[in-house]
């Protein structure tokens, strides 16, 4: 078994060898399938930062009543965060809030001079709530106006919940999510299909190269394992120098884009290409050798039913 593996392994590199131009043409095709491919990971990177940015910037206010008691704030407060759907609540006392607004207000000399005519703090408590999905944002609504409900009028304690305010804005950036997380997909699912017919071409092609020496093999009696086994070895070979090649094509490229991503997109791929360099590289490796391998064992296959 040992020798046998080794005549493949020779076997496989002597046709790669013997095969330069059409192994040359594989591999570039496949780089530049996995190159695509890597790049569509970046771009899902960016845009999955920029969104997460823009989710945390969207959330639902809870505003209460300047004269509720406390403990029905604080009830209330403590029963949205134990909802699974919400990440983070901020809570924003009514001192804070009166001190925010006077921040906001510092060039209207009108607002403020009316705020000081008033002998108490105008401004109720409330809370921000941001939710780990944007979809899950009308569940909380929901939930908050349960609440609301559920206040008579002499005990009213939430005074207004912004989130048919934010409701488009909610609803847009849900919407956005979705598509980018299809469209990525999508093009995924293309780029793989392509890269997996082209290796299977190129492939079939050096086959056809062969062919003369594979019917002799045939005809001395070599057995099915050992005449796919070098085009098997080669499709492997020609996902990992693809993979290498696609890898080693990113690096001036990050260097030279790094900086740019970072100030618009809060981002920086060269940092994330170093950081996550093993994941990356075992991925697109794997998919190159991936490919190659499958590509390798269907066009042998076909050939040998022939």
């Amino acid at each position: 078994m040992i020798t046998a593996l080794r005549r493949i392994v020779k076997a496989g590199f002597v046709g790669f060898w013997r095969n330069s131009y059409v192994a040359l043409a594989s591999i570039f095709v496949l780089t530049v399938a996995l190159f695509v491919i890597g790049s569509t990971m970046f771009l899902d990177q960016l845009l999955a930062t920029s969104l997460n940015t823009l989710q945390t910037k969207v959330d639902i206010n809870v505003y209460f009543v300047p004269d509720a008691p406390e403990e029905e704030v604080e009830r209330i407060r403590n029963a949205v965060a134990a909802l699974p759907e919400v990440s983070v609540v901020q809570f924003t006392s009514a001192e804070e809030a009166l001190q925010q607004y006077r921040e906001r207000n510092q060039g209207n000399e009108i607002s403020l001079q009316a705020l000081e005519e008033l002998d108490d703090n105008p401004l109720g408590s409330n809370i921000a709530i941001l939710a780990k999905e944007t979809s899950q944002y009308e569940s909380i609504a929901r939930f908050l106006e349960e609440q609301q409900g559920l206040e008579s009028a002499q005990t009213q304690v939430i005074d207004e919940i912004n989130y048919a305010k934010n409701k488009d804005s909610i609803d847009t950036l849900t919407s956005i999510i979705n598509a980018v997380e299809q469209a990525s997909l999508t093009i995924m699912a293309v780029l793989l299909i392509a890269a997996v017919l082209i290796t299977f071409n190129t492939v079939r092609l050096a086959i056809y190269t062969s062919r003369e020496e594979i019917a002799i093999m045939r005809l001395v009696g070599a057995s099915n394992v050992f005449i796919r086994g070098p085009f098997m070895l080669q499709g492997i070979m020609y996902g990992l120098i693809s993979g290498t090649l696609a890898m080693l094509l990113f690096y001036p490229l990050l260097v030279w884009i790094g900086p740019r991503t970072e100030a618009f997109f809060e981002l920086n791929l060269f940092d994330y290409y170093i950081v996550h360099f093993g994941e990356i590289f075992g991925l697109l490796v794997g998919i190159g050798v991936v490919l190659g391998l499958i590509s390798s064992m269907i066009a042998v296959a076909r050939y040998l039913r022939t």
